[in-house]
Parts: structure tokens; sequence; C-alpha cells
């Protein structure tokens, strides 16, 4: 095993050469405030840890356009893919872990609470990037501008096991090597 430092950014590339970069957080403010709310079934859970993956996008997010929202689904499903099978692997080691579904804001795995989770507000609040209010509010990372499709999952589990399991699972999905 190797230490893990919080925050510290795993980056990958696509089948595309497109970025991918992951990161592992403890909870935000808002997140350990409103934990019970969000994620009802993860009540008394002292241990949390947030992880953040930001995906390249092909287009600048700011419009609607077929193009764009085509190409956010594409990342969705990509993000939802590697998410589940991190998700169960780390399920079946007994860490409680679940996804985000970025269109909803609700747990996939979870009881949905009575507020969903707000992935642009954790990336804000976590990585400080700015974000700009258009017809959603898009973020602007500091390399890719506004061509970044941000998604989130939860577990229990330490930082250094989440990260095992990311980096031995990222190549089953196209995600290889550092950019």
């Amino acid at each position: 095993m190797y230490a893990v430092i919080a925050g510290s950014p795993i980056n990958l590339l696509n089948e595309a050469g497109q970025a991918v970069q992951i990161s592992i957080h403890p909870p935000s403010s808002y997140i350990r405030a409103n934990c019970e709310r969000i994620l009802p079934d993860w009540k008394n859970k002292s241990s949390m840890w947030v992880v953040i993956v930001l995906q390249r996008s092909c287009y600048q997010l700011v419009e609607k356009t077929v193009e764009i929202e085509a190409e956010k689904e594409k990342l969705r499903e990509k993000f939802m893919r590697f998410a589940f099978d991190v998700t169960f692997n780390l399920r079946d080691q007994g860490y409680l872990t679940d996804l985000i579904d970025p269109r909803t804001g609700y747990p996939l795995l979870s009881c949905p609470g009575e507020k969903p989770h707000d992935d642009t507000a954790v990336v804000k609040a976590l990585l400080n990037y700015p974000i700009i209010q258009n017809e959603c509010r898009v973020l602007v990372h500091p390399v890719w501008g506004m061509a970044v499709y941000p998604s989130i999952f939860i577990s229990e589990a330490p930082p250094v096991i989440i990260e095992y399991f990311i980096r031995n699972i990222a190549p089953l999905h196209g995600w290889i090597g550092e950019s």
C-alpha cells in the first residue's frame, strides 16, 4: 500500500485522450451539516469521503445544444459505469458507498433524501473552482475551462482503499495512465 494525500488528483486519460481527474476529499461543511437530508441511510457515520470525478468534455458546457446534451449524457454514462464498479467493490469489502446521479442529485443505492446533492457546489467547496451561473451552473476548471463534467461518489472506506479500487478499476473503463 502507499500513502494517499486527500485532495491529490489521480490524473488519467480516456480512450480518446481526454483527461479525467479524480480526487478524494473529506466532506464539505454542507454535506456534513445536511448528510441525513441528502443520504438518510448514512446516519451517524463518522467516516465519510467524497470522491470527485471530473471528465474533460469535448465541448464547453455553457449552451444547451443537441451535441452538448449528447456529450453530457455520454460522460454521465461513463461515470456511472465506472462508479458502479468501484462502489460495488467497496461495498463487497463492507464499506458503505454510494454514487450520486449527476442528472438528479440523488443517490442510486441508498434511499433518496429530502434534498438532492449538488455536485457543482461540492466541487466549488472542495476544489475552489469558480462557477458561472447560466441556464444551469457551470464549473470553470483551471485548465479545461468550462469543458468539465463533474460527478461524485461517497464512501466510508479509507482513502487508501478507495484509491486502490479506483486505480485497479479505471483501466477496465479505458481510463489509463497519468495524464
